[in-house]
């Protein structure tokens, strides 16, 4: 991500949770009665509906991010036992960066903050007042609720930014799923706004991430340790002098 700069979205389908985006998020059982009318069997518009929302998830790829940066859980999951880093973003001047056709049919992604219920608590498609499109791209189980997630959607982003992951390109297959292959949007420098080092982020490590993105990324980039509070279970950012 540092090294170019961008950022990683994902097909909806191949997140971590088979419950997102998921199209029975939505019910589409009670149908308005002008639906029933004329020929068409009553099973097939909630087929269509259900289909639609199925279409709508396979259309869709995001890139997950959070509201918070000291969270044990997710130091622990996703960056190595405490050994990586985590990135912060400035928000605004990232959708300032969004180039022309990163989108195929919207400018810029949707900024959704992920709303975490009960899987019962279904909207009527047909009554609700609900946004149903951001109701189903930002709805998750309250599990989750602890990574306060902010998640950038973009529905058919343009093929011209699409690329295998390194790993994919060291395993390549004969035939590749569309859905199995990631777009990334690229970020000016100054998107980048400061860097958390782990509690146990190597040190060697920790000396040429700070070069890198000090001489290449944002000069002004902010470098934090995160500690351990020695009177609860928590973390703590402490600044890290340029000297």
């Amino acid at each position: 991500m540092i090294e170019h700069h961008n950022l990683q979205f994902t097909n909806a389908t191949q997140l971590n949770d088979p419950f997102d985006c998921h199209p029975k998020l939505i019910d589409y059982s009670n149908k308005p009665k002008r639906e029933h009318q004329g020929w068409i069997p009553e099973e097939w518009w909630k087929e269509k509906r259900e289909n639609d929302a199925l279409n709508r998830r396979n259309e869709t790829w995001l890139c997950s991010l959070s509201r918070v940066n000291n969270s044990i859980l997710m130091w622990s999951h996703y960056c190595y036992n405490h050994k990586g880093i985590c990135i912060g973003l400035d928000l605004d001047k990232v959708l300032e960066s969004v180039p022309p056709l990163f989108g195929s049919i919207f400018v810029k992604p949707f900024v959704l903050d992920v709303q975490y219920k009960d899987i019962i608590d279904r909207p009527n498609a047909y009554s609700s007042k609900e946004d149903l499109f951001c109701y189903q791209w930002q709805t998750k189980a309250k599990e989750w609720e602890y990574e306060q997630e902010v998640r950038l959607v973009m529905p058919n982003p343009g093929p011209m930014y699409a690329a295998f992951t390194q790993k994919q390109a060291e395993h390549p297959k004969e035939v590749w799923n569309w859905f199995e292959i990631h777009h990334y949007m690229p970020l000016k420098g100054e998107c980048f706004e400061s860097i958390y080092f782990g509690v146990n982020t190597d040190a060697s490590e920790k000396k040429e991430v700070s070069k890198f993105v000090r001489e290449r990324l944002n000069p002004h980039i902010k470098l934090y340790q995160m500690r351990v509070d020695e009177n609860a279970f928590r973390l703590q950012p402490d600044i890290i002098s340029k000297s």
